[in-house]
């Protein structure tokens, strides 16, 4: 039976840690227990698992059963029109707006609304793009992110590629998934307050964070997606003035900010499960659910990033297809949990004294980066990622998504 989070509540982690620890040898069992000597920090109350991330041993066992599923796999032509109109939308809104008082509703409501929807569509098409699923050429994918990007005001698109594909390889691995919180964060922000201030700045906490994980270097792609930004935002304020651009960051912020769309930060990762066995899928044979998907009426908007399981299991799969994927693999995801409502995932999340940010699946090894080596770069090299990640050529029989 496919169980909702929406009443699902973590063990309580008074009177000090919250360890769980998830050997190899008992994968097979699912079996999850409390280790309360695992770390000798008694501030750290991440999940710690001992288990290489599940996505890939799904996939595998899902092109066992279904072979065709490889054929999801490779561009939608679809994402360039969506893109396109979008940063026409919001480009156009600001023109409206180039008169209207920044401190007014009329203002603050198509920001809110209208902007931080069609913003948080553009993150979303970036996320897309990283995947290379709007073009062939990883070169098209990369300067049509950068397109993707104007609207929201700041770069990001360039260096949001090697982050995010990290994230894939190194799911949950400290020190590379930059999509973690850090224990600093989990510690200070540990109450209704600080969860409400996560909740509410979260889209600074994912910018500003990879930063301090670990630097990426300056390559050409970088320094084309800055100095493409910064024309853009010279050319708006220079012919509609200053509160255009301005109504572009405001809708950036409030599209990572306590809009029913951001919902889907917090629900991906976040741990919201009691870690029992009761709502583990055994064929499956995950010991905890470290992704959660959301089938609801919002992923009209957002690229069906709520597939979120689905779209970790197939990178490559893009969003137009991730519905597909669903119906021809569904036992390997109907018992799955899921979230019903990303508004209500925030607010659980700042009202639940048993989810925070703590609730996070963390494993010590595996994984690697992407583009962060000497040498690299989002745009320098595609070599073996690109065959990696599309999995395209069947008749060379790689496995889609990352290894």
């Amino acid at each position: 039976m496919k169980s909702s989070v929406a009443t699902a509540t973590l063990p309580s982690k008074k009177p000090s840690k919250r360890t769980v620890t998830v050997r190899a040898e008992e994968q097979e069992g699912a079996d999850v227990h409390t280790d309360k000597a695992s770390s000798a920090n008694d501030h750290d109350r991440f999940f710690w698992t001992y288990t290489e991330e599940p996505h890939r041993t799904r996939r595998m066992a899902i092109i066992k059963a279904h072979p065709e599923v490889t054929k999801l796999c490779g561009p939608e032509p679809l994402t360039k029109y969506v893109v396109a109109f979008v940063v026409a939308l919001q480009v156009l809104c600001a023109y409206l707006l180039r008169d209207s008082a920044v401190l007014s509703w009329p203002f603050f409501l198509t920001a809110y609304i209208i902007g931080a929807t069609a913003n948080q569509n553009l993150f979303l098409a970036i996320h897309e793009i990283s995947h290379n699923l709007a073009f062939k050429s990883p070169l098209a994918n990369r300067v049509f992110a950068v397109f993707a990007n104007l609207p929201i005001g700041i770069p990001y698109s360039a260096s949001f590629r090697p982050y995010h594909l990290t994230h894939h390889k190194s799911l949950g691995v400290d020190g590379l998934d930059t999509d973690l919180p850090t224990t600093f964060e989990a510690l200070f922000l540990d109450s209704v307050l600080g969860k409400a201030f996560f909740a509410t700045f979260q889209i600074l906490f994912y910018a500003l964070r990879p930063m301090f994980i670990y630097s990426l270097p300056m390559t050409k792609i970088h320094l084309f997606n800055v100095a493409v930004q910064l024309v853009f935002d010279y050319a708006l304020v220079r012919f509609a003035g200053g509160k255009a651009l301005a109504y572009l960051i405001l809708s950036s912020f409030l599209a990572g900010s306590l809009h029913p769309c951001a919902g889907h930060f917090i629900a991906e990762h976040y741990v919201f499960e009691k870690p029992t066995t009761d709502a583990l899928n055994p064929a499956n044979k995950i010991p905890m659910p470290e992704t959660y998907s959301y089938y609801g009426v919002l992923n009209v908007l957002t690229y069906n990033v709520g597939l979120h399981n689905e779209h970790h299991d197939f990178p490559a799969i893009p969003w137009t297809r991730l519905p597909v994927l669903n119906r021809i693999a569904h036992e390997f995801y109907d018992e799955l949990p899921v979230h019903k409502s990303w508004i209500n995932v925030i607010w659980q999340f700042v009202w639940d004294k048993d989810v925070s940010l703590w609730c996070r699946v963390k494993r010590e090894e595996g994984g690697r980066k992407v583009g962060a080596g000497a040498g690299s770069g989002a745009g320098a090299s595609t070599s073996g990622w690109n065959e990696e990640e599309l999995g395209a050529n069947e008749k060379k029989g790689p496995i889609p998504g990352v290894r």
